[in-house]
């Protein structure tokens, strides 16, 4: 429960700040309000003067004149209302703007680790069904401002001609405060759990979508529908039982000025006959305890909507604290010039909650050299590509890049420096050309077009219906899993890294393909620093030295001629992993 009222506190504090930004318009806002609030409460008193000076005593001149200054008085508070409406929306789709921006920005920021654990779906659900609750309550808030100005007004303006009728007409107004707040207090919790069933249910029609491959492959189609109706159901089930709490709060608004009205004509009534109260300010009564319906309702929306959105921007708040566990070091240097040169000294690291996967590990790698990384799963091989580029820090030791720690890098220099080909590439759904010249957007199209030569991609490139403008679809899954890869490296290739990492970069290319892809990276490998993490012997042999890894350590090194001859070790690595690739059996054509 602590928790809860502190997400909720939290959430209000980003609300807040998120406002400030717009404090001007707010000050419109709110003026607006005081003017439309003004005109509102002024046009009963007119109605009250028309009857009592005008209709009572049948003058049609002062009727004439108080019809033309009511017209005006309302066209007054037709503009007011207008301005007031635009500000309170302005307000609220630029805040919410704002927020997804930040919100987008820190995810960026953030470090793999996060991205690791964190469920995409979940990460949706506040970049969108959060950040929406947010913009309901905050489009409240101006207009609920001038609502309680009208309240005030009415209060004063009745107080005046008849303090008893005033506390008769407004005297349950006390039992409405207590009821929201009772109201407000058992929402909370149910709109926090609303929230996050929502995200859960994100989170299954995320991975359903994204893995629809593995669904269909498996025939797990009823599997994701089961799990998204017992979702859909907990959505349900929450979204219901705070509709039955406002359908208990919200008649309660609705019956009070009814029971103002009773007193007014009943206690109003009798001081007309006694001729304490002139009949147009029964009128004027009337129409005021009408008027307060509206503010009665509004404050009621504002108390079940801020319940909501407090526990939204709590959730949003959540990830916004998240401090990015890799960032610049605060005396962090420009990258300086170098070949290339790679040094690992005494290296530990391990993935949270896993076992160390490096183990003091000292390796060195020097500039414009290319070293093929070999071992079993679990070596290692991948987690050096994922440090080089600081996706995450050593537990002990340093990663130095040119003789600097790569923690005193800048992060920007730094990753631009490596280009890296994972085994999952990830492409986006643009053109060609975008995803080729994804780090250099300005790139010339010579330029595109070499990177793709290089690839060993130009060639099903100029087949495809618009050549380099071809659109891909999303994740680049209308292109064959070794045209996914070939992308992938002219994307690496054109940023024109320091270092290149190729993470098993051709293990989706066909092997009769895979001699022109080894024929362009060794053009363009050469005289730059490379690590290949790689199992087939083929690629294997690109590299000037073979570095065995085996418990997270280097347990031998050489040429691949030298290794096959003296390690058996690395035969058996090597054998296993061809036997491994020959079971394998891929539902894509890997062309």
């Amino acid at each position: 429960m602590d928790d809860e009222r502190e997400a909720r506190r939290a959430g209000w504090r980003l609300m807040r700040g998120a406002l400030r930004s717009q404090t001007r318009w707010v000050v419109l806002g709110v003026f607006a309000g005081a003017l439309w609030t003004g005109a509102k409460v002024t046009i009963p008193l007119l109605a009250a003067g028309a009857i009592d000076n005008g209709v009572l005593p049948g003058d049609g001149g002062v009727i004439w004149r108080y019809a033309l200054a009511m017209l005006a008085v309302g066209v007054v508070q037709g503009l007011a209302s207008g301005l007031r409406r635009y500000v309170a929306f302005r307000i609220a789709y630029r805040t919410e703007t704002d927020l997804r921006h930040r919100l987008f920005a820190h995810l960026q920021r953030l470090h793999f680790a996060f991205h690791d654990e964190a469920q995409t779906g979940q990460l949706m659900a506040r970049a969108n069904t959060d950040i929406q609750q947010i913009n309901q309550v905050v489009i409240l808030i101006p207009l609920t401002i001038a609502s309680t100005l009208t309240l005030g007004a009415v209060v004063v303006i009745m107080a005046l001609h008849n303090v008893l009728l005033t506390l008769l007409a407004l005297g349950c107004l006390p039992l409405l405060n207590i009821a929201a707040t009772r109201f407000a207090h058992r929402i909370q919790p149910v709109a926090l759990g609303l929230q996050q069933e929502l995200g859960d249910l994100s989170g299954v029609v995320e991975e359903s979508i994204s893995g629809i491959r593995a669904v269909k492959g498996f025939g797990a189609e009823r599997l994701q529908s089961k799990r998204l109706d017992h979702e859909a159901d907990a959505v349900r089930e929450r979204a219901l039982e705070a509709a039955q709490l406002r359908s208990r709060f919200l008649p309660l608004v609705d019956f009070l000025p009814i029971l103002a009205l009773v007193a007014i004509l009943w206690y109003g009534g009798h001081l007309v006959l006694d001729g304490q109260l002139e009949l147009g300010y029964i009128v004027a009564f009337n129409s005021y305890v009408l008027m307060l319906i509206w503010p009665l309702r509004m404050a009621g929306m504002l108390v079940a909507q801020a319940s909501r959105s407090s526990a939204a921007a709590g959730r949003l708040h959540e990830i916004l604290a998240t401090d990015p566990a890799i960032a610049d070091h605060h005396d962090a240097k420009p990258l300086r010039d170098g070949a290339g040169e790679i040094h690992f000294e005494g290296v530990s690291f391990g993935y949270a909650g896993d076992r160390s996967v490096l183990d003091r590990l000292d390796l060195q790698i020097r500039g414009g050299e290319a070293v093929a990384l070999v071992g079993p799963t679990g070596s290692g091989k991948t987690t050096i590509a994922r440090l080089v580029p600081r996706f995450y820090d050593v537990s002990e030791g340093r990663v130095l890049l040119d003789g600097v720690d790569v923690r005193r890098v800048k992060l920007r220099e730094l990753r631009r420096a490596v280009g890296i080909v994972f085994d999952d590439t990830f492409l986006f759904s643009d053109t060609v050309r975008e995803n080729i010249a994804f780090a250099d957007p300005q790139a010339p199209m010579d330029a595109v077009r070499r990177a793709a030569r290089l690839a060993g991609a130009d060639e099903f490139i100029e087949d495809m219906p618009d050549g380099y403008e071809t659109v891909i679809g999303e994740h680049g899954y209308s292109l064959s899993g070794g045209q996914r890869q070939r992308l992938a490296i002219a994307r690496a290739i054109l940023a024109d890294p320091r270092v290149l990492i190729l993470d098993d970069a051709t293990s989706s290319v066909d092997p009769t393909k895979e001699h022109e892809i080894r024929a362009a990276l060794r053009e363009v490998m050469a005289g730059r620093t490379t690590l290949i993490i790689a199992h087939r012997p083929a690629t294997v042999a690109l590299a000037d030295r073979v570095v065995l890894l085996d418990g997270g350590r280097v347990t031998a090194q050489g040429t691949h001629d030298e290794l096959l001859e003296s390690s058996e070790r690395y035969r058996e690595v090597l054998a296993a992993a061809a036997a491994k690739e020959a079971a394998t059996t891929t539902t894509e054509p890997a062309s």
